[in-house]
């Protein structure tokens, strides 16, 4: 009886994993072969026509490289900003504290709530980033199509970009800092006794010490970012056209007209998000120990 008193305390977790995660996960691969009508009901087996109609869809390769794109734009943004303020807020200077607490507010904000705001300050008529524009005299004062960036393909996806950015950079931040609490100091003065410099001591002590919680963080955001849509979706609508259409958005537009499809789609999505995670704990060598 003893061996099985373990199971009190891990068979509720196991069960709710299985309730969450397993069982949608199943469902979701055995409605990508079935035709579904638009208002869910099953009307038989599809075998793999929802993928063929998927792949065949003349948007589907340019929406998957634009995913790409964007996880790797977005992430490895927020990486690099991330390190340069942790690094900046490991210091001590006037007003540290108050800085913190600052980079925190865009994290525990509503990310729907923040789009929504950087879509009103986008506004070609009455946003404030239009107005300073006016200003500066970089658009006419009429406005006019410069003024709309959210509705041109050229300009929709960067600010995308720096509002997908603007929200994962404070938990990617803090990530870090609580990665940099944990070096020893006796690490650095070990270094400056040998004469290296700053730029030598965060290459080749601070970074890989740092790993873990890099690697950590980084993980997390690439599987937040290829699964975004509370920002994609209330700013463009992945609009204009598909220029702006994630896979995740891609696959919610397909659920209005096709539910079976759409299904496939969320397989496509599920798989290359292991994919991509499998990739990055290749290339980050998670596995091995820190020197």
């Amino acid at each position: 009886m003893r061996r099985l008193e373990p199971l009190a305390w891990v068979g509720p977790a196991v069960i709710l994993i299985a309730v969450v995660v397993l069982w949608p996960v199943v469902e979701m691969v055995r409605s990508s072969f079935l035709k579904i009508s638009r208002f869910g009901i099953v009307q038989g087996s599809n075998g793999t026509k929802n993928f063929a109609k998927l792949f065949a869809a003349p948007d589907f390769g340019a929406i998957m490289f634009r995913s790409l794109i964007w996880v790797v734009a977005v992430v490895g943004l927020t990486v690099l900003i991330s390190l340069a303020l942790a690094q900046l807020f490991n210091q001590r200077f006037p007003g540290r504290k108050v800085a913190r607490w600052a980079l925190i507010a865009p994290w525990a904000a509503s990310v729907l709530m923040t789009a929504i705001i950087f879509k009103w300050m986008l506004d070609p008529e009455v946003g404030v980033i239009n107005i300073i524009r006016k200003w500066l005299g970089l658009i006419p004062a009429m406005g006019g199509a410069d003024a709309d960036q959210l509705g041109n393909a050229s300009t929709a996806m960067p600010w995308l970009i720096f509002v997908a950015v603007f929200v994962s950079v404070p938990f990617t931040t803090y990530a870090l800092l609580a990665g940099l609490a944990t070096i020893p100091a006796d690490v650095y003065e070990a270094a400056k006794m040998d004469g290296a410099t700053k730029w030598r001591t965060y290459w080749s002590i601070t970074l890989p010490l740092l790993r873990p919680a890099l690697t950590v963080a980084a993980l997390i955001n690439v599987m937040n970012v290829f699964n975004s849509f509370p920002i994609i979706w209330p700013m463009t609508h992945g609009q204009p056209g598909y220029s702006t259409a994630t896979s995740t958005i891609f696959m919610y537009i397909l659920k209005g007209a096709d539910i079976g499809e759409s299904a496939a789609m969320s397989v496509i999505n599920f798989g290359t998000v292991i994919i991509l995670t499998a990739i990055f704990l290749k290339m980050s060598r998670w596995k091995q120990e820190v020197a």
